[in-house]
């Protein structure tokens, strides 16, 4: 049995709220600059020129690359031989969104009910999804999903006969009608099977793979690698202003469904694409 104090959660979920939101990942800042040398306007490359002088002033003075610092959503791994001291994992995983949001100057975006609208003051609740597994394991991958690109996001229940030419019909359909709202060049996380709400949850997960890292099965990671394609053809481009980069990346995850269902859920992320891997 392995003993972990709930304040060592809290530090570190409270540190990666911070960090993510002040230094960007560097492959998709390697993919800024990949993508620059190969665009064909000079708008374009002023675009993705501004977004790697953005990152840059982000991380040299400390401010949010983003006005909209996101709502968090976290997935937990967490081993059955993992036993918590000092509190409940949940509280801790809370109240280190609440430290980080605080003490990093972060905007707080959540509000308490979605109808009424009164404004949390201090980011939480989080969203927390459990994964519970053998042994001695606890990671937490969490991220902060700004919803300029969360409202672009898009579910579709389609017929079994619909195949591979219906859902890449609807990426590209969902992804025609975002246009500029979620910040171009995008990265496209997408979830087929399962019922509606897995689709949505694994969807979620796709983005918290590493840029451009493909599925493990071949003809899913050839899927990605099609819709990557199609959608950079679609023209739309940096920040929405045409040109040859429309998405960075296309990472799909699935599920087993019923013999009469395929669901496919779309959910998009933004260029900032924050997210970071705790392992304790």
């Amino acid at each position: 049995m392995r003993t972990i104090n709930v304040n060592d959660v809290k530090a570190a979920v409270s540190h990666a709220c911070i960090e993510m939101n002040y230094e960007i990942d560097p492959k998709v800042l390697a993919a800024f600059k990949r993508q620059r040398s190969l665009e064909n306007s000079k708008l374009s490359v002023n675009i993705l020129s501004d977004l790697i002088e953005n990152a840059a002033i982000a991380e040299t003075y400390k401010a949010p690359l983003c006005q909209d610092t996101g709502m968090i959503v976290a997935f937990v791994r967490l081993g059955q031989d993992v036993h918590f001291e000092g509190g409940s994992i949940e509280n801790a995983i809370q109240e280190g969104i609440r430290i980080g949001y605080a003490s990093g100057y972060l905007r707080k975006s959540v509000v308490e009910d979605p109808l009424i609208r009164l404004n949390t003051g201090d980011n939480t609740p989080g969203v927390i999804y459990y994964e519970m597994t053998e042994g001695e394991c606890f990671e937490i991958e969490i991220a902060a999903k700004g919803f300029g690109s969360e409202n672009m996001s898009k579910s579709m229940m389609l017929k079994p006969s619909d195949g591979e030419e219906g859902v890449v019909a609807f990426v590209l359909e969902t992804v025609t009608k975002a246009g500029p709202n979620p910040c171009p060049p995008i990265i496209v996380g997408i979830g087929i099977g399962g019922t509606l709400d897995k689709a949505a949850q694994i969807s979620k997960k796709a983005l918290f793979r590493n840029l451009g890292e493909p599925h493990t099965a071949k003809h899913i990671a050839d899927l990605e690698q099609l819709l990557l394609k199609r959608i950079n053809e679609l023209g739309i481009g940096p920040q929405g202003l045409g040109g040859l980069t429309t998405a960075l990346a296309v990472h799909i995850e699935v599920f087993p469904t019923h013999i009469a269902g395929l669901p496919v859920v779309v959910n998009i992320n933004c260029h900032a694409s924050r997210h970071q891997k705790i392992v304790l």
